[in-house]
């Protein structure tokens, strides 16, 4: 059973991604496996209930490839502390003993979400874009009264904010490892209020979040719409502030544009320090790439790459850092399997499907500049609440032609247009498609727009 699980684990971890790997299956151990039932033993129910709404699937299917029929997952929660030698209370340690442990807890263990060591301050590269998140998240490391709380990091997607905050993290605790620092997501959070809820454990989820240093929550816009999480996160914040415990936020968005999310928690946010990671320059996607690279020669030092090969995936691959990295590990794979020199031809022929998706460069903001000059309308138009027909089509016109030209979803061009719902933005992208169809004049406009917005 041990080598089956092993295999299986082997490709989970492929197929999962290592973090998700490392954080969630890893500490998991198969016990049995009878009538279509795999049994687990698991170190937290947390762990148990997040495997199963996110994974099981995916561990189903590698068992199944084993040649094993399993129909179903069954955990049961077996604390580490009980299955090491000399260890008491086992399966039938009490509730609040296994709180216990998790308040004394360094909260690097079950109490949050695991940190990525890979995530440190070291290995993060510093530009314009950035610059101040850094210098801001840095303070936060060093403890102590910092002049602000909380420090809101917002931005897009794979811009740096996630490693800033392990990195906090990380810093923090080395400089005090007895501090408890509480990271996980804002799903996680919910996840967890809604389990206390349900098992009637809301004092110890209180006492859990409400007994550490420092509170980190990742993507907060998750709890949007959701009132009563929303109440306790409340709660949770100010109990916190008020005992001077120091609070790292992180968003797609400001305080301020997240749809769905009370006043009184827009407002306490805004009161610390508001920080925007800019999407990267061109200086800044050179510079990680060079850093990457120089890490991975020091695991491969027979690594060799080509002339003009990092500047050209710094210019050609500008949608973010994630995919940016993505690429530059497939180049070092392709590389270290085949033993070949890694050229400017290789890695043309090897990215091409990263390379064809970033050929479309016109941004949101491009659209919205050239359709407002096109239409002589103020730019902050395009993000108003302006109604009027003059005002009210071009904005429709330059919603249509983000949807046309650019890889963004709906619910993004609808924040780029002043937070406008995903619906509004259907509806306009539609309203144009039908008035193109009739008048020949607006049919050229957009014609060309979009001659000049791909030129």
């Amino acid at each position: 059973m041990e080598e089956i699980w092993g295999q299986a684990c082997i490709k989970l971890e492929q197929s999962v991604g290592p973090n998700n790997f490392n954080h969630w299956i890893k500490p998991l151990r198969l016990t049995a496996l009878d009538e279509g039932v795999a049994r687990f033993a698991s170190p937290t129910r947390f762990i148990s209930d997040w495997v199963s709404r996110h994974f099981a699937d995916d561990i189903m299917g590698e068992l199944s490839r084993h040649g094993q029929q399993v129909e179903r997952l069954r955990f049961e929660v077996i604390p580490q502390e009980a299955v090491q030698p000399g260890a008491s209370g086992g399966k039938n340690a009490s509730r609040p003993a296994a709180v216990a442990r998790e308040l004394n807890s360094t909260g690097k263990a079950e109490l949050g979400a695991p940190l990525d060591p890979r995530f440190t301050f070291g290995n993060f590269v510093v530009g314009k874009p950035n610059e101040l998140a850094h210098a801001a998240a840095r303070r936060v490391s060093e403890g102590g009264p910092v002049g602000f709380n909380p420090l809101f990091l917002y931005g897009g997607v794979g811009l740096g904010k996630t490693h800033l905050m392990h990195a906090i993290a990380h810093d923090y605790q080395q400089r005090d490892p007895s501090a408890r620092v509480l990271y996980l997501s804002a799903e996680q959070f919910m996840y967890r209020f809604v389990q206390a809820l349900r098992e009637s454990t809301i004092m110890d989820f209180k006492g859990m979040f409400r007994n550490v240093n420092m509170l980190m929550v990742d993507d907060v816009q998750f709890i949007a719409g959701k009132d009563s999480t929303q109440e306790e996160f409340f709660h949770t914040f100010n109990a916190l502030v008020d005992q001077g415990k120091q609070i790292v936020i992180s968003a797609d968005r400001t305080p301020a544009e997240i749809k769905g999310l009370e006043e009184r928690i827009k407002s306490r946010l805004s009161c610390g320090l508001i920080v925007d990671l800019h999407p990267t320059t061109y200086e800044l996607r050179l510079g990680i790439l060079q850093s990457k690279t120089e890490a991975f020669r020091q695991q491969q030092p027979d690594l060799q790459i080509g002339n003009g090969v990092l500047e050209f995936l710094a210019n050609r691959i500008t949608t973010n850092v994630r995919v940016l990295e993505g690429a530059l590990q497939r180049l070092f794979a392709h590389a270290s399997l085949l033993r070949r020199e890694i050229t400017l031809e290789v890695a043309q022929e090897c990215l091409t499907d990263i390379l064809r998706t970033n050929d479309r460069k016109i941004s949101i903001d491009d659209i919205q500049r050239k359709v407002a000059e096109h239409y002589n309308i103020r730019l902050a138009d395009m993000m108003g609440p302006k109604r009027a027909r003059n005002v009210a089509r071009p904005r429709q016109i330059a919603m249509y032609l983000s949807k046309q030209l650019t890889n963004r979803s709906l619910p993004e061009i609808g924040r780029r247009f002043g937070g406008r719902d995903h619906t509004t933005i259907m509806h306009g992208v539609r309203k144009i498609e039908e008035l193109a169809g009739e008048d020949l004049g607006l049919a050229e406009d957009i014609a060309l727009l979009r001659r000049q917005l791909e030129a």
